[in-house]
């Protein structure tokens, strides 16, 4: 069997029904997660957020306190991620000229029993649809690309390095 195949989702119990995975067993430990991605625009769009000439404000502002925000929700948005006490979340959002665009990038800590993955993943989206909510009225051409898990840190099977 390739490693692939190997491996069985976690999500679901022995009838084949949906659970939250019991992670009581598992060991206490820092665990650390950082997902990247970006949101598309025209380059006018971008220059009327690094110039902060929005009416609605600064876009990048709350665009990075709704990524922390829906970090610390997102077992109530995912149904079966666990409720985590987190112990950070760090949300960057860097505009790139030479690709008009916003780049986000995410990092999240626990010290727990399970990963912080999702969160991580939830912050970047969410601060992206953000930035679209507030620019949508000047730019519906605009959109979120390359979401995806660039680290991952802690429990049991350890480390990965995304890019």
């Amino acid at each position: 069997m390739s490693d692939t195949t190997e491996k069985r989702f976690t999500h679901f119990d022995a009838k084949g029904d949906a659970a939250m995975v019991d992670v009581s067993g598992k060991d206490m430990t820092t665990r650390t997660a950082i997902a990247r991605g970006r949101i598309v625009m025209a380059a006018q769009t971008l220059a009327m957020i690094e110039d902060g000439g929005h009416k609605k404000g600064d876009v990048l502002g709350v665009a990075r306190i709704a990524g922390i925000m829906a970090a610390k929700r997102t077992h109530d948005l995912i149904p079966l991620c666990h409720p985590l006490a987190i112990s950070k979340v760090a949300v960057e959002l860097s505009p790139s000229r030479s690709e008009n665009a916003v780049e986000i990038e995410a990092t999240v800590k626990v010290a727990g029993q399970t990963g912080v993955e999702m969160e991580a993943l939830t912050a970047v989206t969410v601060a992206a649809l953000t930035v679209y909510d507030m620019c949508k009225a000047v730019d519906k051409t605009m959109r979120v690309e390359d979401v995806r898990l660039a680290f991952k840190e802690g429990g049991k099977s350890g480390v990965f390095q995304g890019e």
